[in-house]
C-alpha cells in the first residue's frame, strides 16, 4: 500500500491514504470539495456534481465541427470500421451527439436509459431535458482502439439560415458540459469552407477555460494546391486569433483523414508527418489521464472557492428586511466592482472568476435570501485539499505512470503504419537503404576516400583532431558533430578509417537534408567489416 506520511502541525488529522489516484480523488471531492459546492449551490452556476463514473471513466476525446468538416468520417478512420448510427454525407447528417464506446457487441443505447446507467459518466446529462437526450446515443461496439479512448461524434454545427433554427436545448451548454470531462477537444475545420459561422463562434467562446485540451484539424487538405494551402493555414490562424484569446498559438494538424487516395498528392510527406504527431498526442491519453482528472479537479475546486466568496459576499449586502427587490438588482449590476473586492481582499487570480455577464444572468433568477454566509471551515478544507492533499496525490501519479510507461493507444489506424515500409519516414534519412543487400554508404564512398587521403592518415586512420577539420565545414553544431563521432567511431578507438569516415560523412549528409540522428547506429549502416565486432 502507498501510504502518505506528514508531521505538519497545522493539519488537523493525519495525511489521506490511498492505494490509486482514481480511489484518491474520489474520496477527497466527496470529503472535501462536495460539502463547499452543496453549500454554497455551486451545481445551479456552473456544473452538475462529479459521480464515480468521472474518475473511473476511460480518456475520451470530443470531435467539435461544422456540417460536413470529416467529423464522423474522422472517428470511421481511427477505428477502421463502421459504428453502430454511424451516417456520412456532404449535408449535415450526424444530428445527434453520438458517444462511441468499447461494448462486448454492437448495438446502441439510447440517451434516456444511458443517463440511468450508472457505470457510464453521462447521469447528469439528465438536466438538459428530453429535447437534447433524444438527441443522444452511445454506440457500443468492440475495437482495440475503444479499450484506451472514447470518442465523442457532435452534430455538425450549423452556419447561415441553418443556424437560426432552435435546436431545443443549449447546445453550447452541452458542450461545455463535455468539455470539462473530455482528455482531448479536437476542432476539425474544412479546407474548402473556414467561414467560423456565430453558433461556432459561441461554442468556442464556450470552451474557453479548456485551451489546454483543445486541438485543431485542418481536414481536407489533400484537396488543395500547395500554395493555396499555405494561405488557407494563415486565414485560419488569424481567424482563430480573433476567438480564441490566448497568447499561445493553438496546435493545427493538417491532413486529409479518411481512407481514399489523396486527390493531390503534393504535400504527402507533410499530412504523414502531421498525422503521426497527431496519433502521438491521442496515443499519450491514457498514460496522462490521471494527471488531466487532477488537474480538473484543482481547476474546479479553486471556482467552487471563489464561487463561496462571491454567494456570502452576496448574502452579506442583502437587507434582513425591505428593499430586497432593488439591492438585488443593485448588486447584481455592481457584481464586477464585488469581484473586485474579492480579488483584493482574498488575493485571488482575475482568471479564477466565472464569467461576470453570464454570472450576471444566473443571479437573476436566484433568491438571494436562500443564500449562505461565509463558512470558513468549509473553505480551510478546500485550501486543506489544495494545499496538502492534491500535492501528496501528484506522488501516487507519477508513481502510477512509471508502473504502466508503455500505456497508450493500440489498434485501428494507429497501427497501421506502425511496422513495414509504410512506416512514418521509412527507407528516410538514417533509415535509407534499410532493405538494401549493399552498404548504402557505398555509393558515395569514393568521394569520401577522396578526403581521406589528404587528412594524412597513419595506418589506415586519421585522428579525431583531422576528422574534427573537416567535419566542422558542414557547420553544424559541436553537440551533433559529436553525436556523428560517437555513431562513427565504432571500435570506439578514438580515429576514424576509411569506412568510419565515409559513415561519419553519411551521418551529416542525413542531418543536412534535414532529418533526425538515430541514438544507436542501426545495422544497416554497420561498414561490412565491422559487422563482426558488434556481434
Amino acid at each position: 500500500m502507498f501510504s502518505w506520511l506528514g508531521t505538519d502541525d497545522r493539519r488537523r488529522k493525519d495525511p489521506e491514504v490511498f492505494q490509486t489516484v482514481s480511489e484518491g480523488l474520489k474520496k477527497l471531492y466527496k470529503t472535501k470539495l462536495l460539502p463547499l459546492e452543496e453549500h454554497y449551490k455551486f451545481h445551479e452556476f456552473h456544473s452538475p456534481a462529479l459521480e464515480d463514473a468521472d474518475f473511473d471513466n476511460k480518456p475520451m476525446v470530443l470531435l467539435v465541427g461544422q456540417y460536413s468538416t470529416g467529423k464522423t468520417t474522422f472517428i470511421r478512420y481511427l477505428l477502421e470500421q463502421d459504428f453502430p448510427g454511424m451516417r456520412i454525407g456532404p449535408e449535415p447528417t450526424t444530428d445527434s451527439f453520438i458517444a462511441v464506446m468499447q461494448g462486448d457487441v454492437e448495438g446502441i443505447v439510447p440517451g434516456n436509459a444511458l443517463v440511468v446507467d450508472p457505470k457510464k459518466p453521462f447521469r447528469k446529462l439528465n438536466a438538459f431535458g428530453n429535447a437534447f437526450l433524444n438527441r443522444f446515443v452511445c454506440a457500443q461496439l468492440p475495437n482495440p482502439v475503444l479499450e484506451s479512448i472514447s470518442v465523442i461524434d457532435t452534430p455538425g454545427i450549423l452556419s447561415g439560415e441553418k443556424q437560426r433554427i432552435s435546436r431545443g436545448y443549449d447546445f453550447a451548454a452541452v458542450l461545455e458540459w463535455f468539455a470539462e470531462r473530455v482528455d482531448r477537444i479536437i476542432l476539425l475545420f474544412d479546407a474548402h469552407k473556414l467561414d467560423i459561422s456565430d453558433e461556432f463562434s459561441e461554442v468556442i467562446k464556450a470552451l474557453k477555460n479548456h485551451e489546454d485540451k483543445m486541438r485543431v484539424v485542418l481536414n481536407k487538405a489533400d484537396q488543395i494546391e500547395t500554395q493555396q494551402l499555405m494561405r488557407v493555414y494563415g486565414a485560419l490562424m488569424w481567424s482563430l486569433g480573433k476567438i480564441v484569446n490566448t497568447p499561445e498559438v493553438i496546435r493545427v494538424y493538417i491532413g486529409s483523414f479518411w481512407s481514399h487516395p489523396l486527390l493531390i498528392p503534393d504535400n504527402r510527406k507533410l499530412f504523414e508527418a502531421e498525422e503521426q504527431d497527431l496519433f502521438r498526442d491521442i496515443q499519450s491519453l491514457p498514460r496522462n489521464a490521471a494527471l488531466r482528472k487532477l488537474n480538473d479537479l484543482i481547476k474546479r475546486a479553486r471556482l467552487a472557492k471563489v464561487h463561496a466568496y462571491i454567494i456570502s459576499s452576496l448574502k452579506k449586502e442583502m437587507p434582513s428586511v425591505f428593499g430586497k427587490d432593488n439591492k438585488k438588482k443593485e448588486l447584481v449590476n455592481n457584481l464586477g466592482d464585488i469581484y473586485a473586492r474579492i480579488e483584493r481582499e482574498h488575493q485571488i487570480s482575475p482568471g479564477d472568476f466565472p464569467n461576470l455577464r453570464k454570472m450576471q444572468d444566473q443571479l437573476q433568477a436566484q433568491d438571494f435570501s436562500k443564500f449562505q454566509p461565509l463558512k470558513s471551515k468549509l473553505l480551510e478544507t478546500v485550501e486543506d485539499m489544495l494545499a496538502n492533499d492534491i500535492a501528496q496525490l501528484m506522488v501516487l501519479v507519477r508513481q502510477e505512470e512509471s508502473q504502466r510507461p508503455t500505456q497508450m493507444v493500440k489498434g485501428g489506424a494507429f497501427e497501421g503504419t506502425l511496422h513495414g515500409p509504410f512506416g512514418h519516414g521509412y527507407g528516410e534519412g538514417a533509415g535509407e537503404g534499410i532493405d538494401d543487400a549493399e552498404w548504402v554508404v557505398a555509393r558515395d564512398k569514393p568521394m569520401y576516400d577522396e578526403i581521406f587521403y589528404t587528412l594524412s592518415p597513419v595506418d589506415g586512420k586519421i585522428t579525431g583532431a583531422n576528422a574534427k577539420k573537416e567535419m566542422v565545414r558542414s557547420k553544424l553544431p559541436n553537440t551533433v558533430l559529436g553525436k556523428i563521432w560517437k555513431l562513427a567511431d565504432i571500435d570506439k578507438d578514438g580515429m576514424l578509417d576509411d569506412e568510419e569516415f565515409a559513415l561519419a560523412n553519411h551521418l551529416i549528409k542525413v542531418k543536412l537534408e534535414g532529418h533526425e540522428l538515430p541514438n544507436e547506429l542501426p545495422s544497416h549502416l554497420l561498414p561490412p567489416s565491422k559487422r563482426k565486432i558488434t556481434e
